[in-house]
């Protein structure tokens, strides 16, 4: 079979090779691998800044936002040859956390988990794999074409389940939501908002065109901005911070309403100073009784309910979030900026 793989903290060596087709071990099943997303983590190990190859080797298969069909199943398991699928990125530790203990391992106490295609177990990246059938995720047949982005949203359905936990210790009733970042993560954040009902603001700094286009479509209000300036005194109840830039989440610290929540699901690259004012934002977050909390990664749970979520929303929205789709032949395009929402690549040319 024909896989992408690299030599994690080398840049330069992601190439499509060869590889032995995988067997299926007790449990597993094996998949056909039909699509497979690009985002920033991709980029960054490609460039060789991160990532930790399998015991003993030197490459890996690069890859966590995967989709594939079901050839194989295990007897007695919930799959059958052809259902839709994708794959869990992180494994609890082997000596799990407490977390890991309770099926939470996104939410890992001691970092010894392993993820996909990053952290010591090869990734989705080929034209077949296996997964263990506890950490597969069924898709309805209808998402065949946007299937893919079911790992992204899982990151935003965990962000949304912490914000309605966190909003329950007291009467939470939020009116609007302010995205900061009109990416994949920040499209699918801002979709996530309108399906609760909520008024949702985007804010980016591309000119209006096609991710105006996606947030207008949604009834959402998108603007152009490259600061929280362009709101004035409108203060949302809810922040979901995914661009990373460090004086944009030093800003959502002050701009929620009271009991207003801030969460920050992008990430720094650091190397920047600000002037921050740390009596204003300590004075603001204690009077109003407001959260800043970050959240990465995602469980079983809330692929299911990311997967659920797409099922529920309009496809042809969908689709236009993936603005190119390369053949596995020339994948290193797909590692190429070129103005896109989300790059895929396709498994099978």
């Amino acid at each position: 079979m024909r896989a992408l793989t690299f030599v994690p903290r080398t840049k330069g060596t992601l190439t499509v090779e060869e590889l032995p087709d995988p067997r299926p071990g007790p449990g597993e099943l094996l998949v056909q691998g039909l699509a497979l997303g690009v985002c920033g983590t991709d980029r960054e190990l490609e460039l060789g800044e991160y990532g930790w190859p399998p015991r003993g080797r030197e490459r890996m298969v690069i890859g966590h936002e995967s989709l594939g069909r079901v050839l194989e199943s295990p007897e007695g398991s919930a799959f059958s040859p052809g259902d839709l699928v994708v794959g869990v990125v992180r494994r609890p530790d082997p000596e799990p956390c407490g977390a890991c203990r309770r099926g939470e391992f996104d939410m890992c106490r001691n970092g010894r988990y392993t993820e996909r295609g990053i952290k010591e177990l090869d990734g989705y990246a080929s034209e077949l794999w296996t997964v263990e059938a506890a950490y597969a995720i069924r898709v309805d047949p209808s998402l065949e074409s946007v299937g893919v982005l079911v790992e992204t949203a899982s990151v935003v359905a965990k962000a949304w389940e912490q914000i309605e936990r966190i909003g329950a210790r007291a009467w939470f009733e939020p009116h609007t939501a302010l995205v900061t970042g009109a990416g994949p993560v920040g499209l699918l954040a801002a979709l996530f908002g309108r399906q609760r009902g909520l008024e949702v603001h985007v804010l980016d700094r591309a000119a209006p065109g096609l991710k105006s286009s996606l947030v207008e479509a949604l009834g959402a209000t998108y603007h152009s901005a490259s600061t929280l300036e362009a709101f004035g005194d409108h203060k949302p109840d809810v922040i979901i911070e995914c661009t990373g830039v460090g004086q944009l989440v030093i800003d959502a610290l002050t701009t929620t309403a009271a009991a207003g929540m801030v969460c920050l699901c992008g990430l720094a690259s650091g190397g920047r100073a600000h002037r921050v004012d740390a009596g204003v934002i300590n004075r603001d977050i204690v009077l109003e009784n407001d959260v800043v909390f970050g959240t990465v990664n995602a469980n079983q749970r809330h692929y299911r309910a990311a997967a659920a979520a797409l099922a529920e929303a309009d496809r042809s929205w969908l689709e236009r979030l993936i603005t190119r789709r390369v053949p596995l032949s020339d994948a290193l395009a797909a590692f190429e900026p070129a103005g896109d929402v989300k790059a895929v690549i396709d498994l099978t040319t």
